[in-house]
């Protein structure tokens, strides 16, 4: 998959250079190589249902652009009260491609308070989510310590956005976390009803592009404990929407709850959507994708083993249920069904 960055919108035109991306980031693996029975059309799975954003280029709509499209979008809200300013900006959006790499770490380590409290609330987050990143003790704590008193002080550039992409494809639960509480936070969502309120509003609204990023902030929102519940119900509703971007964008936020409640919702979209990309997107998120832990994710696995042979699923379906297989047991056994029943018959403690 292509570590490259989208940009930050600017003047509305993509940026003369493209700076080279930062070699930490790991994103999650897309299942979207056309493979032989596929029935994925030929522009691709990076070729958006919305004709205004359609673009040639085989990108996937995959964690990294998941991430991309909050970025956008929270560079032009801004918080809640100018959410509805300049969406329009949201097509261009999608057909740029390019990379921003960190600058260093504004602080050596993040266990030097002294240091972080003479910086800025923006500088803070920044430094902060990067030592997290790269794994630095303390740093998770300190971003857990302080982002609370980040709200409406922390906006989104550039900085924050490469740093957000490679905190939630972090291969550590907790950094993945920090990726989510700073994100809301440059977002200017609190971790309250009336920021839920108002993504349940813009999830329904008529603008496509409010739509799909309310979707997506709900899933950042689910996980950190605002009713829960009543997000995962209304994710899943919209996993029967009539377009499918919305459903994509479901499956991301159902992901991003990580409840074991979301792993029934996802599986069903992987056998039963018609669109290639939801089914993939599906299979990416019980794979690697959101915030399940290993345990949620072996759960699927009795499941992923019927999709390996079932007759009504196309060829490419089936070998995203081999491919998530894989990822989850951590096992490299052959795209075979037989091998992997005999595998996990014996196995099961695993």
């Amino acid at each position: 998959m292509d570590l490259s960055q989208p940009s930050s919108p600017g003047q509305g035109r993509p940026p003369e250079t493209a700076p080279v991306a930062d070699s930490r980031l790991r994103p999650t693996p897309d299942y979207g190589t056309l493979g032989p029975g596929s029935d994925i059309a030929a522009g691709g799975l990076g070729a958006t249902s919305n004709p205004a954003v359609r673009t040639t280029d085989p990108m996937r709509f995959g964690p990294l652009v998941a991430v991309a499209i909050g970025v956008l979008l929270a560079v032009l809200v801004g918080g809640i009260g100018s959410a509805h300013a300049a969406w329009s900006h949201f097509a261009n959006f999608l057909t740029w491609r390019g990379s921003v790499a960190p600058d260093e770490p504004a602080v050596s380590s993040a266990k030097n308070p002294v240091e972080l409290d003479q910086m800025k609330p923006q500088k803070q987050a920044e430094a902060l989510l990067e030592l997290a990143v790269a794994k630095s003790d303390g740093a998770v704590d300190q971003i857990s310590s302080r982002v609370d008193h980040w709200q409406g002080k922390v906006k989104w550039n550039p900085q924050i956005a490469t740093l957000t992409t490679a905190a939630l494809n972090s291969s550590d639960m907790r950094v993945r976390e920090s990726g989510i509480e700073v994100e809301l936070a440059a977002y200017g969502l609190a971790k309250n009803t009336a920021s839920l309120n108002y993504l349940l509003t813009t999830a329904e609204s008529s603008n496509h592009a409010q739509r799909i990023w309310a979707l997506w902030a709900l899933g950042l929102i689910g996980n950190r404990g605002v009713e829960t519940d009543h997000v995962i119900q209304v994710l899943t509703t919209h996993l029967k929407d009539s377009d499918e971007d919305a459903r994509r964008w479901a499956v991301e936020g159902l992901a991003l709850v990580g409840s074991t409640q979301t792993i029934d919702p996802l599986l069903k979209s992987m056998h039963d959507d018609p669109a290639p990309s939801v089914r993939e997107r599906a299979a990416c998120s019980l794979a690697e994708s959101g915030m399940f832990t290993r345990e949620q994710r072996l759960s699927a696995v009795p499941q992923l083993l019927t999709y390996t042979d079932d007759p009504s699923l196309d060829a490419q379906t089936r070998t995203w249920a081999f491919q998530a297989l894989t990822d989850i047991t951590r096992q490299h056994l052959p795209n075979d069904s037989a091998t992997w029943r005999e595998w996990y018959q014996s196995n099961k403690g695993y």
